[in-house]
């Protein structure tokens, strides 16, 4: 295959989930579904946060900018997708498509920053419960969520700026059904060594450290729990990390399911259905997870509603 210059692309092909036209409607009416569960159930979360005095805490605050995220991170790959079933193309511009690629990681990434931030807000809370509002001041709660996108943005433009380098094959097809960093670099007639390690050293060092500080945030406070005299009190302070646990466990165990997907299979319809799984049924479930653990949440949530808390 002969390399082409970036600037004779015109557009990739998304191949997306299945060609079969008999399964396109079926597709395209479950992410439909899914798209739509994704913007009104976080939606609901940031109004009824919003909406709910008693919710003006950094907790809910930082719950509010991970449904937010969760809202951005569906809308920078599905509507693409519903779009070309809809009109029986599967073409996205190059600049589309690197535009996609960027949005994709940099949402990714703050998704990831701020459940660390979630973890660290849960173990003060639990750990200096009487220093808590003292430590998360809205000032400290603003500085790290912006740090967090600030993060995230450079991340992102990293691997976008890595990828700006690369000649193109004239295969330009891709087996998916958005602009993945791995399936955009594959396709590369260029020496993408680099690209390679920057994926996998950056990779390693800005998922890892989050996640090693959720672990230890987590540590820390299940042995703080475990000090506590009163069972009701540890009850309550479990209660309280439930939900977060439970979305933690979801991204970044289905983050881990797409890796080894990727890397013991080689079909590309088994790593797309497992991409799907990373990057659509987490930002899906979370407002059911939080909606369904928290009886707060179900409170705010009924006087959104209803005008009258459900207790």
């Amino acid at each position: 295959m002969e390399p082409i210059n970036q600037t004779a692309i015109s557009e990739f092909l998304l191949l997306g989930l299945t060609e079969d036209p008999a399964l396109q409607l079926l597709v395209f009416s479950l992410f439909l579904s899914m798209y739509l569960v994704i913007i009104l159930g976080n939606l609901l979360i940031i109004l009824a946060v919003s909406n709910d005095s008693h919710l003006h805490t950094p907790m809910y605050f930082f719950l509010s900018n991970l449904s937010l995220t969760d809202i951005c991170m569906g809308t920078t790959t599905i509507p693409k997708m519903l779009v070309n079933i809809q009109t029986h193309t599967q073409g996205i511009s190059y600049t589309g498509c690197l535009s996609q690629l960027c949005f994709v990681l940099i949402f990714s990434g703050l998704e990831n920053c701020v459940l660390a931030v979630m973890a660290y807000d849960r173990y003060v809370a639990i750990c200096y419960p009487l220093r808590y509002m003292v430590i998360m001041n809205p000032c400290l709660c603003v500085l790290l969520v912006l740090v967090s996108l600030l993060i995230s943005i450079l991340y992102g433009l990293l691997h976008t700026l890595m990828v700006l380098r690369l000649s193109f094959c004239t295969d330009l097809e891709i087996p998916h059904f958005f602009c993945e960093l791995v399936q955009v670099i594959g396709l590369s007639c260029s020496d993408t060594l680099v690209n390679n390690l920057l994926k996998y050293s950056v990779g390693i060092i800005f998922f890892g450290v989050p996640l090693s500080g959720i672990i230890f945030s987590y540590v820390q406070i299940v042995s703080s729990i475990l000090r506590m005299p009163s069972g009701s009190g540890r009850s309550k302070a479990f209660s309280t990390c439930g939900s977060h646990l439970s979305v933690v466990s979801l991204f970044y165990g289905t983050g881990f399911g797409v890796y080894c997907s990727s890397a013991v299979s080689d079909s590309s319809i088994k790593n797309a259905v497992a991409s799907v799984m990373y990057n659509v049924v987490p930002q899906m479930l979370n407002p059911f997870i939080y909606s369904l653990r928290n009886r707060e949440m179900k409170g705010a949530l009924g006087q959104l509603f209803t005008g009258i808390p459900l207790l």
